[in-house]
């Protein structure tokens, strides 16, 4: 299956989001904030890219700027997967390149088909 990287500064949320994946079949990698997240994909150029918004040092909107701003990353989806879930935070998302957007909390059937969406696009 497909290696997804969860970028999101709550160990909860992360640890809720690799376990649906990884039923799934996915291989899961894992960063702590938007700076982190930003490392991660350049090294690791996941399948795709799960987003928090609201984090320290970088924030998601700002993480997916630079990550569709870059050669090496710029072909990676981008999930936004958050707390905000007003209409211009969705449209913000995607001027910042995200091709999806969750909000939480989310319903795990939610995840699983805007994972397959992107993964299968």
């Amino acid at each position: 299956m497909a290696h997804i990287l969860v970028v999101d500064d709550s160990p909860t949320e992360t640890h809720i989001i690799s376990s649906s994946l990884e039923k799934q079949g996915h291989r899961i990698s894992v960063a702590v904030d938007g700076r982190d997240g930003v490392e991660k994909a350049t090294q690791l150029i996941p399948d795709l890219i799960l987003m928090d918004v609201v984090m320290p040092e970088l924030n998601g909107f700002q993480a997916t700027r630079q990550l569709t701003n870059q050669p090496e990353t710029a072909n990676i989806p981008v999930i936004m997967v958050t707390t905000k879930d007003q209409k211009t935070d969705k449209m913000w998302a995607e001027r910042q390149g995200a091709k999806g957007y969750i909000t939480k909390p989310f319903v795990e059937a939610e995840l699983i088909d805007e994972v397959n969406r992107l993964l299968l696009s």
